[in-house]
């Protein structure tokens, strides 16, 4: 199940709140770190990006394996609070193949795709530091390939608990 990320940033047409991310105020999202609210947040862009604690612990409580869709530096921060997390990298075909997407998205200014490829290179730089790399050449293929790598994981916990 997918984590539900908030964020300050302006919802873009057809997105909800609540189901494509929790859209808070600056003030909001501000008050929700002070209180330690989050697992992990960055600012990204310009906008603030972070996943609620409260999100996951209840999927997890629930039974659910839990999704997140965070950047590099929210990989390493779930990595020290959760150190039994399964990191996935789901990395872009190349470069190029990712400025390709990102314009013909149009929804960002050429200065936030150039910003957004310089963060991409450090991303794809650090890959190492994932239990798994999963190339995103084809939607279809890259889910069947993290969603196989989440059974194989669970599978591998269950075994090791029966020991």
């Amino acid at each position: 199940m997918t984590s539900v990320s908030a964020t300050t940033r302006a919802p873009r047409s057809g997105e909800t709140d609540g189901h494509h991310y929790r859209f808070l105020s600056i003030g909001e999202f501000r008050r929700a770190v002070d209180e330690g609210k989050f697992l992990e947040w960055v600012d990204y862009g310009g906008n603030l990006y972070g996943t609620l604690r409260s999100d996951v612990d209840a999927k997890l409580a629930a039974g659910y394996d839990v999704i997140l869709e965070i950047d590099l530096e929210g990989a390493r921060a779930i990595r020290k609070a959760i150190p039994a997390a399964t990191l996935i990298f789901v990395a872009p075909p190349s470069v190029g193949e990712l400025a390709r997407r990102l314009h013909g998205r149009a929804t960002d200014s050429e200065a936030a795709i150039a910003r957004r490829l310089e963060i991409a290179r450090a991303e794809i730089a650090a890959e190492h530091e994932f239990d798994e790399v999963v190339v995103n050449d084809e939607a279809r293929r890259a889910a069947a390939e993290v969603a196989a790598v989440i059974v194989a994981r669970r599978s591998n916990e269950t075994r090791h608990e029966g020991d």
